[in-house]
């Protein structure tokens, strides 16, 4: 289902939907859904910082997180993942380019979707995501084109400057030699790289 009004105010308050294509939220979204399966995305966001964002639907919102040098499949890494605002089930789908000078200028692009499922336990029970998230520690398995296999993010600082790492779990879906940030650029929704979406928008 659509995620509550106030769950999304602070991602419509930072945009002008008359001069961005980014998916307004309303209900009825194409996104939206009444199940209790996970959404995942990671969109590469060729903003003023390059960045991965990093989403899990919960509770029918994406969770965001910027992830700057984007996920790893090595399970050595440690990647800084900055919470950023809920967004829109439908954000999902979104590619396109931002127009400069609003939130979040530069170009968007899906660079990996699919299904999770939450395998967040404390002791011998299971946690659901929101509990999780909300305690600073949640486990998952993703299933995506480019990704797979478990994954942990960890709150490591809260507060006004709120940081968590992100990190590959050591199992098949592991690979130290795989570097898929740098060797698997295109979009797994139309197979465009970031230049070919930007030309497209001009």
């Amino acid at each position: 289902m659509a995620g509550a009004p106030h769950q999304l105010s602070e991602y419509r308050r930072r945009r002008h939907f008359d001069r961005t294509g980014e998916p307004s939220g309303q209900p009825g979204g194409s996104r939206e859904r009444d199940t209790d399966d996970g959404l995942f995305v990671i969109q590469h966001h060729a903003a003023s910082t390059d960045h991965y964002d990093f989403r899990l639907e919960v509770d029918g919102v994406l969770k965001s997180w910027a992830v700057p040098k984007g996920p790893s499949t090595d399970p050595r890494d440690r990647r800084l993942a900055v919470p950023t605002e809920d967004h829109p089930l439908d954000y999902a789908d979104f590619e396109g380019t931002i127009p400069a000078g609003e939130y979040g200028g530069g170009t968007v692009l899906v660079w990996d979707t699919g299904g999770y499922t939450n395998t967040t336990r404390r002791g011998r029970d299971a946690v659901s995501m929101a509990d999780g998230l909300a305690r600073g520690h949640v486990t998952f398995r993703l299933g995506g084109t480019k990704l797979t296999g478990g994954y942990a993010l960890t709150r490591f600082r809260g507060g006004d400057h709120e940081a968590w790492l992100l990190v590959k779990q050591d199992d098949e879906g592991a690979d130290a030699r795989r570097n898929p940030v740098s060797t698997q650029t295109e979009s797994v929704l139309s197979g465009r790289d970031l230049d070919q979406i930007a030309a497209a928008d001009r």
